[in-house]
């Protein structure tokens, strides 16, 4: 029974960690677009920012996984690698919505708050999922 208590207590933290990272994810996204992203998601139903924020919340879930998996059952090192991580791979995806603003026409913000789905949505979405898969692989 404590083997039960004690894994559940893990998982709590992880989960934890986890959902703090996201929320973390949630406030870069809304800060990188203009207006609410609240308001463009649940109210307008904007596709573009949905893309957006769905492949940053899978790409800090990606990272913290890895974290989890690379630190054979050490919980400390597992969440302190999660929360390094992930705030890493927050950092590095900030990064690179930025080289791919800079690198392409227009402002990619203003793309994502366009009511009309657009190309460069999906490839800044791929841009962070490839930014947890790469964290992910460097960190196992």
């Amino acid at each position: 029974m404590q083997t039960l208590v004690n894994d559940l207590l893990v998982t709590l933290a992880y989960g934890a960690v986890g959902v703090v990272l996201m929320a973390v994810g949630y406030v870069l996204v809304d800060v990188a677009t203009p207006g609410r992203l609240n308001e463009l998601i649940w109210t307008q139903r904007n596709r573009n920012a949905a893309l957006l924020l769905a492949s940053n919340l899978a790409s800090v879930g990606i990272t913290v996984v890895a974290a989890i998996v690379a630190s054979e059952d050490d919980f400390v090192l597992g969440i302190v690698g999660a929360a390094s991580y992930g705030i890493l791979g927050l950092v590095i995806m900030a990064a690179a919505f930025v080289v791919l603003d800079v690198a392409t026409p227009g402002k990619l913000g203003q793309l994502l708050v366009d009511p009309e789905p657009h190309p460069a949505v999906w490839v800044s979405a791929v841009v962070h999922l490839a930014t947890g898969a790469i964290i992910a692989a460097a960190i196992s």
